[in-house]
């Protein structure tokens, strides 16, 4: 586990600043290394743009390497809780890990903005500290089954990560499916460290699907996407939001062309109509990232960029009631009014959350990506 500690600040864009007052600490438990690098890299670029104060107040970060482990990422959140201090957690990257945490942050009583989708599902005593910025997986979920629909789909194949992302996408879309008259014909699993899903292909293919929906992130999920078209599959592929990053487009190369992908409109924000109500937001957040990296917002930058928009809008509001100072009820305090953020546009749709929902935004959030030579193109 690795640890940097910056004085990385983020500022708000909020009305006139009060007093100098204590610091805010956030701690960032990211995938820098490991399997799920090519999350972690780009929402910690993210994170990095993030301006310096927030209505007077400097925030200052302090980022760990969880190595996509999820041991490490609980050492790391007692570390920051017990030992830093900090007044709320942003991330972990990945499913695994943010889950492996849930335990540590409700006995701390410390907010966690999580950087993946269905944490808090429900929302309970355990899961009331924490919040997620993707989209749900019943949202997304959703789309597949409806684009399926569209095109006539009803015999499919499911292939996922055999972790908590792949068992909660195959909760979601199962029970979808199911809802709509599609037919799961065959069911897969693999490790996100795997070389090889040859096999579990064979088996997919010997089942005769017309699509076949891979669950899986980063550039892991392309193994499954040439296997099948190695084992002679020409039916629909179909991936999720976890792959909708410009690694997973440079590792998958052609062999992805023509994959269809539900992802946050942020990802194409100057494809959006201008009619969007999140345009605005969208476009703010690829400005300010193309301007610093190229060309390279992806599905996880967009995640990460809430995550700065949350705080931006919940610590006004927390610091009525609460300063850092007392760090336990500053805590309470950020918790009740991130609960309390409504009517929210951002690059990954709008955020109506409250006591019972604590999920991703809620409104104009999934569109459907078409991949074509290498590029992210608006499915109408």
């Amino acid at each position: 586990m690795k640890v940097w500690k910056t004085a990385l600040v983020m500022a708000a864009m909020l009305g006139a600043a009060p007093a100098a007052m204590a610091d805010v600490n956030v701690g960032v438990i990211l995938s820098l290394t490991g399997p799920a690098a090519s999350l972690g890299i780009p929402e910690r670029k993210t994170i990095e743009l993030f301006p310096k104060t927030i209505a007077g107040q400097d925030i200052h970060y302090t980022f760990v390497d969880d190595s996509s482990d999820p041991t490490a990422a609980v050492k790391a959140a007692r570390e920051l809780v017990e030992k830093d201090h900090v007044d709320l957690l942003f991330g972990p990257s990945i499913t695994p890990n943010a889950l492996a945490i849930v335990d540590v942050v409700a006995s701390s009583g410390v907010p966690d903005i999580a950087i993946v989708p269905s944490v808090a599902v429900p929302v309970t005593q355990r899961t009331r500290w924490v919040f997620s910025t993707p989209q749900s997986n019943d949202l997304m979920a959703h789309a597949v089954v409806q684009n399926m629909l569209s095109h006539g789909y009803k015999k499919v194949a499911f292939i996922g990560f055999s972790d908590a992302y792949g068992e909660g996408w195959w909760k979601a879309f199962s029970a979808d499916a199911a809802r709509n008259g599609i037919d799961i014909v065959d069911r897969e699993s693999f490790a996100r460290t795997a070389t090889s899903v040859t096999g579990q292909a064979l088996h997919i293919t010997a089942s005769r699907p017309q699509a076949v929906l891979i669950v899986a992130s980063g550039t892991p999920a392309a193994l499954p996407e040439r296997a099948l078209q190695q084992v002679g599959f020409h039916g629909q592929l179909y991936q999720t939001h976890g792959v909708a990053n410009p690694d997973f487009l440079r590792v998958c190369g052609s062999d992805c062309d023509g994959t269809l992908v539900p992802a946050s409109p942020g990802l194409v924000a100057a494809q959006l109509p201008e009619s969007s109500p999140i345009k605005a937001a969208a476009m703010r957040m690829a400005s300010t990232y193309e301007k610093a990296y190229g060309n390279t917002v992806s599905q996880f930058s967009a995640n990460a960029w809430d995550t700065g928009l949350l705080l931006e809008s919940a610590l006004p509001v927390a610091l009525k009631s609460a300063r850092p100072a007392d760090l336990a009820s500053f805590r309470g305090a950020l918790r009740d009014a991130i609960e309390g953020l409504h009517g929210l546009p951002t690059p990954d749709g709008v955020f109506d959350l409250s006591p019972t929902n604590h999920n991703g935004p809620s409104g104009h959030a999934v569109v459907m990506l078409r991949i074509e030579h290498g590029a992210w193109q608006l499915v109408r």
